[in-house]
């Protein structure tokens, strides 16, 4: 049995749940996300939680039913919360902005990079942390990470950009081997 499927997802209050066939809609105080559920899975209503089960003990079935039971609790907490990455940028004369819906780098290369922000986004800079909020996590996440290739940490200086939090491992120069 799949530990993360068998648990029930709670309906926070404001929180309502429309189907139509085998589409799921939420509408939450963020906004609305739908959910399109596969063959083989199904989810049951009983007052204000959610229970995904599965129709058969085959592979496939088995494999689908956590996921879609984490894409539905990820929906929820996306209507009702929001998901926020935070990205650092490192280095001197970094910088952002952001420009007529589009975040402009200044990360050491001889032109800025522009990035448009996807619908559904929001980005807000302050000093030198960029953070992108918005409900769906799965495009926060895909932006987020669109903004750390543009420049990914070194590991000899540490500089460009990367995640609040991320550790990143230094090695040592040439001049530090040389020495020993």
């Amino acid at each position: 049995m799949s530990r993360i499927g068998v648990q029930p997802i709670i309906l926070p209050d404001g929180v309502s749940l429309a189907r139509e066939g085998r589409v799921l809609t939420l509408n939450g105080t963020k906004g609305q996300l739908s959910l399109s559920l596969p063959e083989g899975v199904d989810v049951s209503q009983k007052e204000n939680t959610l229970q995904v089960t599965r129709q058969s003990e085959q592979r496939e079935h088995r494999a689908l039913h956590g996921t879609i039971r984490s894409l539905l609790a990820n929906i929820v907490t996306g209507i009702t919360d929001g998901f926020t990455k935070k990205l650092e940028l490192i280095g001197i004369g970094y910088r952002a902005s952001i420009e007529e819906g589009e975040l402009v780098l200044l990360v050491g290369f001889t032109h800025p990079v522009k990035l448009v922000i996807p619908e559904g986004l929001e980005a807000k800079i302050e000093k030198n942390v960029i953070s992108i909020s918005g409900i769906d996590r799965q495009s926060v996440g895909q932006f987020a990470a669109i903004i750390r290739d543009v420049r990914p940490p070194e590991p000899y200086k540490g500089k460009g950009i990367r995640y609040e939090g991320e550790k990143v491992r230094m090695k040592q120069g040439k001049a530090v081997k040389a020495g020993a």
